[in-house]
């Protein structure tokens, strides 16, 4: 299993927010960039990246910050957040970030992932953001209607690859990961499935381990010393 350490950005800083409550939010670091090195310096060969800005209102506002983020590591980025359009995925994948995240469009605009699939192949995932059993857009501000089972079924005969799974309700809880949400899209998906959300503890990286999982993210559990990310990375192994 893959960890995936995560930087989510607003206004340029590195932030954690409460169960995605844009008005929970801690400043982490002023400089995303030395974050990235301490990942780097903890055995990290992939990162996560998310512009809360854009995932809230759409567009890019974050990008200058990211693409400085993968030149400096040169580790394997995957970015989320603003990404609802074609011009704005060649923008990112054209400019060396690995592979992106679609999430609000994925749901809203039909035919925009199959379309990212075709072009881009495994360089496109999916974020199926996870609450009450329904899949939440715009920065996880809204209820989109669809149920998680549903739209699992829909990226699957898409073509997605690879899915980000958070449990809302979970995320920077500290309170542990959904571990049942996993096991559940585990039996029934084909997809490379990397969970997000709650993963606090190395029980969690373990059990996420030994159920099979692609990849797991950490965040808030680095930034408050709960989790050591080299010793993360070598349990997952």
């Amino acid at each position: 299993m893959l960890i995936y350490p995560a930087i989510d950005l607003m206004d340029g800083q590195a932030v954690r927010l409460l169960k995605g409550d844009y008005g929970k939010k801690t400043v982490y670091s002023e400089d995303p960039l030395s974050v990235a090195a301490a990942f780097k310096k903890s055995g990290a060969k992939q990162m996560h990246i998310v512009d809360l800005d854009g995932a809230r209102n759409g567009g890019t506002p974050n990008i200058g910050t990211i693409l400085d983020i993968k030149e400096s590591c040169g580790l394997f980025c995957e970015v989320g957040g603003g990404i609802r359009d074609m011009k704005t995925v060649d923008s990112y994948l054209g400019k060396g970030i690995d592979r992106v995240i679609l999430g609000t469009a994925a749901v809203t605009e039909e035919g925009f992932a199959e379309e990212a699939v075709r072009e881009f192949g495994e360089r496109i995932a999916v974020g199926i953001d996870v609450r009450d059993g329904f899949v939440a857009v715009k920065g996880w501000t809204e209820n989109s209607g669809c149920t998680v089972m549903d739209f699992c079924k829909k990226m699957e005969d898409t073509g997605v690859s690879t899915v980000i799974c958070t449990d809302i309700s979970k995320d920077g809880a500290m309170k542990g990961t959904n571990l049942d949400l996993y096991r559940m899209l585990s039996e029934h998906f084909s997809f490379r499935i990397i969970a997000s959300g709650g993963v606090s503890s190395m029980e969690d990286v373990t059990a996420l381990r030994e159920m099979g999982l692609y990849g797991a993210i950490i965040g808030k559990a680095w930034y408050t010393g709960a989790i050591s990310l080299s010793e993360a990375i070598e349990a997952a192994r």
